[in-house]
């Protein structure tokens, strides 16, 4: 009888044991702890049933399954280089790299197997399809708008598959050995003509500055002339006021002073000359000076 007890109570205690296990179990496999940089995509009989974000998530044991852990920090492709010809046909080799993260996980588990490889074959056709509307100048000159435009039809082409394109780079464009050299070329011989250029305009500023300088002396001299004929009429027309106010004595004072005037000039010289003086010069001074004094 007392086995009997015995065994009863120890087959209640089992029960008890595997009920207490089953619980935990269910705790176990219910309770889903999420990271911060995850999503967890959950299916339910082979159906989508949810996306569990980051934190304590409860789902239905034993019915619902976390089938996908997606990261949702942002990615980097590994560079690429393509080619492509832009539309001088000129082959160019151009390397890009493109940065992007999963926003929708249940979109891209469930429409696209390969991301990276997916996104790598949508920038390549764009970026070619891009250069091959522009020149090769335009294409190093507008790399900015360049990587505007691959950018924006990459986050259009890839919109479906719940992914954010974050960043698009066009790390390089390298050429093939023969346009280089056509290139160095072309870019040595517009450096020899900015030099020309450069010289004539030097030459050409000289020229206008001698001319500039030329006509400002002409100016200056033709200035001068102007006033001497300005002072000289000025005083032809004192000596006529005077004439016409006192007579015949203010021509003679004018001439007598002229003779002054005259004979001052030749006592200047060196003294070797021989100098030949009128009879009347003596008179010519005292003239001069009596008319003088009467004009005082």
């Amino acid at each position: 009888m007392d086995n009997q007890v015995a065994m009863e109570f120890a087959g209640a205690n089992i029960v008890w044991l595997l009920l207490a296990a089953f619980v935990i179990l269910c705790i176990l496999l219910g309770v889903r702890i999420v990271p911060q940089s995850e999503k967890f995509v959950v299916e339910r009989f082979g159906r989508l049933r949810t996306v569990l974000g980051p934190g304590i998530n409860l789902i239905v044991p034993f019915i619902d399954k976390v089938r996908h852990r997606i990261s949702i920090l942002e990615r980097q492709l590994p560079d690429a280089t393509q080619d492509a010809i832009t539309s001088d046909n000129v082959l160019v080799q151009v390397e890009t790299s493109v940065f992007y993260r999963i926003l929708e996980p249940e979109k891209t588990v469930y429409r696209i197997r390969d991301v990276d490889g997916a996104i790598a074959t949508t920038v390549a056709g764009i970026v070619r399809a891009a250069i091959g509307r522009m020149e090769l100048d335009e294409v190093q000159s507008n790399r900015s708008e360049l990587i505007g435009e691959i950018k924006s039809n990459v986050e259009d082409a890839v919109d479906n598959w719940g992914i954010e394109v974050t960043r698009a780079e066009i790390l390089d464009v390298n050429l093939d050995e023969a346009t280089r050299q056509a290139m160095l070329q072309q870019l040595n011989a517009e450096r020899a003509r900015r030099a020309l250029v450069t010289e004539a305009e030097g030459q050409r500023r000289a020229v206008e500055l001698q001319a500039d300088a030329e006509l400002y002396a002409a100016e200056q001299a033709a200035k001068a002339r102007r006033i001497a004929a300005d002072a000289e009429a000025y005083a032809t027309g004192v000596v006529a006021k005077a004439i016409q106010d006192n007579g015949i004595e203010a021509a003679q004072y004018q001439v007598a002073l002229k003779q002054v005037e005259a004979l001052t000039a030749v006592g200047k010289g060196e003294g070797k000359q021989t100098v030949i003086l009128p009879a009347n010069a003596l008179d010519a001074f005292a003239d001069a000076f009596k008319m003088l004094k009467g004009s005082r």
